[in-house]
């Protein structure tokens, strides 16, 4: 049995979804919405689904049990072509262009209040501004812009925005099942690190020891940490000039109140980031469940909101333990932007360098640089423009030996500084920059301030066409493990399967059944090898993964 390639939905009013199918209007309730779906999902592969915003449909169908395979996000698709050098602007344009500019995703914590303060109500509640919104006419101009591009980028930039889109399905299921964390373990590590829980208003009891050895050791009994200002003022008075007051400046000087100092510091963080009221708000049942945010950077890195979710800090890592019979698969790229920079480039030098696992290493025995340290200075230096001390050093050997490589970096640092926009290997524009110097006509000279700015933009978009680069990689990524994990599993909803639970940028985390965790790590190893293929083609460049089993976050090769 063979379903409709593609349905498109809009809603129309509180408790009405019109669906487009074949060229054919159904007109549906919102309470009915889940069923059809279902229906559609289960005929041949399934439609591809057109919305205006995955966060406005997909929560409220995950939570009735329905998984959808394939999706078109209207609104993440927008925001790319409307920055893809490659797209005429004004066949994208539509009197509505502005309006969908502004568009932002719903909150998943948004999106659950709405359906329990009502229903259908509540729920449209939270749509009313997008009914406005012509998801026929977006799509129509969309297709429109993306048919008058050149065949090849017309290519990349539709497998931009299908993992883009596949990716906006991943991060609704992520935060659906939510990352498996234990408050008592993160209890415990709290208390072991603060010591107990203290009264409320008052900080943590090592804290305050620290402190008062900080205080006591500089004579300052009502020194503020927190205050550059006042710690400068106190370093002063015991004989310590120090440029600043960052941890690594701290760190070279000679004195009783350094240790606490920095130790206090760190430990705060963790109080504020991560501590008790972080538990409290954050985790329920079992889970944290961030809002996750595909393409959120301006290079397509995800970013998320709620809890700090990209920045868990090593330490509560021991809390993120697998449900009793499930593991955790943790896998991570080795050195993913300089390998993608040889693709990129088309450097094959730097890719045969690649080929033994440790990109780094490769380089030295090319020849290139002497030490290990040395290549990672020199490729870290040439992708963020590093031009004196060591790090240019290393990088004037590098391009000696990869020209392809480094002449990419250099050409994209030259076009950023002349105020233009460079791309990514699909597609994905860079924002244009805004400095006056950008208005400046060429025959005038430019200040000492507009120079820096202007560099500093090179060094922007020499970075952006790599990281950038990575993360159509890494969302390629994904998007074919998501499918290859929902073929592992038996019937059952997306949490009753093997499911991604975390995404780092080049670092992924899967909750499988643990009969299932071998079959998980050779599908997370074949969707890595099948990204860079769907990427770069025959170029030859591997993705060599760091792969381990464990029941927690922070032991998962302890199996």
């Amino acid at each position: 049995m063979t379903g409709p390639r593609e349905v498109l939905l809009q809603r129309r009013g509180p408790d009405e979804v019109l669906a487009v199918v074949d060229g054919e209007a159904v007109a549906l309730g919102e309470g009915e919405l889940a069923a059809f779906v279902a229906r559609l999902e289960a005929t041949g592969a399934g439609p591809r689904w057109v919305w205006d915003d995955t966060t406005r449909w997909y929560p409220s169908l995950l939570a009735a049990g329905v998984r959808v395979r394939r999706c078109l996000d209207l609104r993440l698709v927008h925001r790319v072509l409307r920055r893809a050098p490659g797209v005429d602007q004004d066949v994208l344009a539509t009197a509505a262009t502005a309006a969908w500019d502004e568009l932002a995703p719903l909150s998943a914590t948004a999106a659950t209040a709405g359906s329990a303060g009502g229903g259908a109500e509540g729920l449209f509640d939270l749509h009313v501004h997008v009914t406005a919104l012509d998801a026929a006419a977006e799509h129509a101009a969309q297709q429109a812009a993306l048919a008058a591009v050149a065949g090849e980028q017309r290519g990349r930039l539709q497998l931009l925005l299908a993992a883009e889109s596949a990716g906006a399905l991943v991060a609704a299921e992520m935060t659906h099942a939510g990352l498996p964390w234990r408050a008592d373990v993160h209890e415990a590590l709290l208390a072991r690190e603060l010591g107990p829980r203290p009264p409320a208003g008052e900080p943590p009891a090592v804290l305050a020891a620290l402190l008062a050895r900080a205080r006591e050791a500089l004579g300052a009994p009502s020194l503020n940490p927190d205050s550059p200002a006042d710690l400068l003022r106190a370093l002063r008075r015991v004989g310590l000039v120090p440029p600043d007051t960052r941890s690594g400046t701290l760190s070279q000087l000679d004195h009783l109140a350094v240790v606490p100092l920095l130790e206090h510091r760190k430990l705060s963080r963790l109080h504020a980031a991560n501590g008790w009221r972080w538990l409290r708000e954050w985790v329920h049942d079992g889970r944290y469940r961030p809002d996750h945010l595909p393409g959120g950077v301006v290079s397509g890195r995800w970013a998320a909101q709620g809890g700090g979710a990209l920045s868990v800090p090593a330490v509560l890592r021991p809390a993120v333990v697998a449900d009793e019979g499930w593991r955790l698969v943790v896998a991570d790229v080795a050195q993913l932007e300089p390998r993608v920079l040889a693709a990129v480039s088309g450097d094959a030098d730097l890719a045969r360098a690649a080929a033994g696992g440790d990109l780094y290493q490769g380089v030295v025995d090319s020849g290139a640089v002497a030490t290990r340290s040395d290549a990672k200075l020199a490729v870290l230096g040439a992708m963020y423009g590093a031009t004196a001390g060591s790090g240019g050093r290393m990088v004037e050997h590098l391009a000696r030996r990869y020209p392809r490589a480094v002449e990419h970096l250099e050409l994209a640092a030259a076009a950023g500084e002349r105020g233009e926009v460079v791309s990514t290997w699909l597609g994905r524009g860079s924002p244009r920059p805004r400095g006056s110097w950008t208005q400046q006509a060429p025959d005038v000279p430019a200040s000492e301030a507009d120079l820096r700015e202007r560099r500093s933009w090179g060094r922007f978009t020499r970075n952006f066409v790599v990281q950038g680069s990575a993360a159509e990689w890494a969302a390629s990524w994904i998007a074919l493990l998501r499918e290859e994990l929902w073929r592992l599993g038996a019937d059952g909803p997306v949490e009753q399967r093997p499911h991604l639970v975390l995404f780092l940028h080049d670092e992924v985390l899967v909750h499988t059944p643990a009969a299932l965790a071998d079959d998980v790590v050779a599908a997370v190893r074949g969707a890595a090898e099948r990204a860079g293929w769907l990427l770069y083609g025959e170029f030859p460049l591997t993705f060599p993964l760091d792969v381990h089993v464990g029941r927690s976050w922070a032991d998962a090769d302890g199996g």
